[in-house]
């Protein structure tokens, strides 16, 4: 049995959506244009916010810091560009809400070149120290999950990292910024790769790439050279991405339920991750950039663009073009898990990983059926949950039966059982409503 996952290099269920990555996928990586105004939420990764280190009317360089960290889990922010700082407090976040957030005016004049800074000796780092360096550098998951990095990297005592595995499947339809990032730099995924694993101390190092990508899969083994990486070609289906589906494609051992991927000796980071931790320890840039597609059938020009962070979507959207007519919603991320953009001008946030423009073809919501139990669901979901008993629950609001009986909070909301279900029920809508409303009682219980 073991053999046979081995060769197969993929997991149990799962779904087939087309890839639609034909936009970008050979579009080389392009920079967009410095614009005026950028805004830096204080909120935009995992954890407690970052806490402001400016004021208002102080002038910041580019790559200064500009917010430190409110807690080990938690991470810094940096000044996309060289300009004045004119407001801190609350600005629109891609879901229309007011957040707290540092609102930077560029300077007109400036190069905004990054001032020349030394290479940073990671070998002669200490783990503490290497950790220290990871969370001072704002590096965060750049998936879309947006986890901060340095955690990941905090391994409890007692525990060994074994194995590295570096996330390149890129399964989202449209998405393509991890398949440009491995054709067009290789070289520092994979010197990226090397720092992670020798500072974990893990013996070797697997880079899981789908293989729809077989350029990326051919220019990372001509880099690998002699180093403890291996180069794995994954079978194409979703969400092969997922951390414990790409575990289980890898190397064929489950994450138990409640687990993380470090009780099994294993630590996943994505391809933008450690391509930004190459940059950081080589060149002393911290995150202020990240790449980003931005396609769909609403998108005039298609691209694949390094934008600094906090730049507006509806620049980023202009550079591309516009957005046509018939475009009726735009999403940040991909098409099974991103989240529909409220407002605009809303910012590039460090798990931007996609801004894709959708058509009233594309976004209309099937008719509803009732559940014919046929057990689809069942099948296309990669935790083998019920989904069809979640979404009755979550009707019902029996939210805490969801939790207590069905594993809800196991659900990683990827979206495979509405995309299979023939009745077209929005399961996993039904999914996400349960996880607020729990959480919204666990803070209302706890400032009681």
């Amino acid at each position: 049995m073991g053999l046979f996952f081995s060769l197969r290099n993929s997991f149990d269920h799962g779904v087939h959506p087309r890839h639609h990555k034909e936009q970008t996928a050979e579009l080389p990586i392009q920079r967009v244009p410095f614009v005026a105004r950028y805004v830096m939420p204080l909120g935009q990764h995992i954890g407690a916010p970052a806490k402001p280190v400016v004021k208002v009317g102080e002038r910041v360089q580019r790559g200064q810091l500009i917010a430190e960290a409110g807690a080990f889990v938690s991470t810094t922010l940096h000044s996309p560009v060289t300009g004045t700082v004119r407001d801190i407090g609350p600005h629109r976040y891609i879901d229309g809400n007011f957040r707290p957030a540092i609102e930077i005016e560029a300077d007109p004049y400036a190069t905004q070149q990054l001032p020349p800074r030394p290479a940073i000796d990671w070998q002669g780092l200490s783990i503490d120290e290497f950790i220290a360096q990871v969370q001072a550098a704002g590096i965060v998951g750049m998936g879309g999950a947006a986890f901060p990095s340095h955690v990941k990297y905090a391994i409890p005592e007692g525990q060994q990292i074994d194995d590295l595995l570096v996330n390149g499947a890129e399964c989202e339809p449209y998405l393509t910024t991890d398949h440009r990032l491995m054709v067009e730099r290789p070289e520092a995924v994979i010197r990226g790769t090397e720092i992670v694993r020798q500072k974990l101390g893990a013996k070797r190092a697997t880079i899981g790439v789908e293989k729809n990508k077989p350029d990326a899969i051919a220019l990372l083994k001509q880099h690998v050279g002699e180093l403890p990486i291996e180069v794995l070609g994954l079978e194409v289906k979703y969400p092969q991405g997922a951390e414990k589906m790409l575990i289980k494609a890898a190397y064929n051992r489950e994450v138990p339920a409640g687990a993380l991927p470090r009780d099994i000796g294993v630590a996943v980071n994505n391809v933008g991750t450690v391509v930004a931790i190459a940059d950081y320890f080589d060149t002393g840039m911290p995150l202020i950039e990240r790449v980003v597609t931005v396609a769909g059938p609403g998108v005039a020009e298609p691209a694949n663009l390094i934008v600094p962070l906090g730049t507006p979507i509806r620049e980023v959207l202009r550079f591309c073009g516009g957005l046509k007519e018939s475009t009726r919603e735009v999403i940040m991320g991909g098409p099974m898990m991103g989240t529909p953009i409220a407002d605009l001008d809303a910012p590039i946030l460090k798990g931007s990983s996609g801004i894709l423009a959708f058509t009233a073809s594309e976004t209309g919501r099937p008719q509803e059926y009732p559940c014919i139990r046929c057990g689809r669901c069942l099948e296309a979901c990669p935790y083998f949950l019920n989904p069809s008993r979640l979404a009755k629950l979550g009707k019902a609001r029996l939210f805490e039966q969801m939790r207590d009986d069905y594993h809800l909070m196991d659900c990683v909301e990827c979206g495979a059982c509405t995309f299979a279900c023939p009745s077209g029920i929005p399961i996993v809508q039904h999914i996400r409503t349960a996880k607020d409303d729990l959480r919204q009682q666990k803070v209302r219980s706890e400032k009681q």
